[in-house]
Formats: structure tokens, C-alpha cells, sequence
């Protein structure tokens, strides 16, 4: 399995490249032309990245998230979700980076074979980073009007948070 995923990527490439002198088109110019067409789309986006970066940067490093977490956990836990996990679960909404620190921290701290950890795990993989894609894509893609956006994708991750305790359990 190991070598299959260290496969994947390079075939990946490989098939693309091959493709592409199949069909005799020019790869490597085409690339070139791609990459320098969305250049305009990284710099337009560029501002809200380092926002939410920042600001979930300063709400870790404050300790307001370990405090949320723990106030939240209180009640979470009472439904079988480790409280522990709350400040992951928040900052994973922001910022996928900051949360896969905080994972580490977390396998760190609990074992990377516990109960928390797996559930962790599952979670970091089955939720989305919400605020961060809506604006990126929206901003990229001019929508202004995202009437049930919101809503439907903190509905997904609640399930897919949800989901990942009961899969856990399992393991």
C-alpha cells in the first residue's frame, strides 16, 4: 500500500505527460500558459488567505480556542464526543493547516492509537475547511448571493464530525 500512494502522484504525471504527446499537443507550453493564467487567480486571493490565517493564528496562540473547546467540550461530551477534540473541530473549520498542527500536537499528547486520535483522524478527512473555501471560491468566482451555502456545508460537517465518532468506535 505504502508504494501504491508513493506511486500515485508520479503516475499520475506521467499518464498526464503521456496523454498529451498521444494527442500531440505541447505539454510543457500548455503548462506554462495554465500556471501564468492563474497566477491573476493566487494574487486575487492572496489577502483572504493571510487573514484567516492570521486570525486563526492569533485565536490559537491567545488560548481562546483551548477556552471555547473547553467550554463546548462540557456539553459534547455528554453525547459521546471527546471534548478534547473541540478546539480541532473549530479550527479545522477555519484553517486545515492550523488544524493538522494541532493533530500532531494531539497524537503528541493522546497516542496516535487511542480512541480521541482515530476519531481525530477520520474527522481531519471527512470535514471541510468551510470558511476558507467559501472565500477563496466565491471571491474567485464573484458570487455574492450564497443563500444556504453556510448553512448546508456546517450541516455536512456536523454529519461528517458525527460520523467520525461512530467510525471510530469501530476500530
Amino acid at each position: 500500500m505504502r508504494l501504491l500512494s508513493d506511486l500515485i502522484i508520479p503516475a499520475l504525471i506521467m499518464g498526464i505527460v503521456i496523454l498529451g504527446l498521444i494527442r500531440k499537443e505541447k505539454v510543457y507550453e500548455d503548462f506554462i500558459r495554465g500556471a501564468a493564467e492563474g497566477l491573476p487567480t493566487v494574487l486575487k486571493v492572496m489577502p483572504t488567505l493571510i487573514g484567516l490565517m492570521v486570525s486563526v493564528g492569533m485565536l490559537r496562540a491567545s488560548g481562546f480556542m483551548e477556552f471555547l473547546g473547553t467550554c463546548l467540550g462540557q456539553w459534547t461530551e455528554q453525547i459521546g464526543f471527546p471534548g478534547e477534540l473541540m478546539p480541532l473541530t473549530i479550527v479545522k473549520i477555519f484553517s486545515s493547516s492550523a488544524a493538522t498542527g494541532m493533530l500532531i500536537d494531539l497524537y503528541k499528547s493522546q497516542g496516535v492509537d487511542s480512541y480521541i486520535s482515530n476519531v481525530a483522524s477520520i474527522m481531519m478527512s471527512s470535514t471541510e475547511t468551510v470558511f476558507y473555501t467559501m472565500s477563496v471560491y466565491f471571491l474567485v468566482a464573484n458570487v455574492t448571493k450564497t443563500r444556504w451555502t453556510l448553512m448546508g456545508a456546517m450541516i455536512a460537517t456536523i454529519a461528517g464530525t458525527m460520523a467520525s465518532m461512530f467510525l471510530a468506535t469501530g476500530m
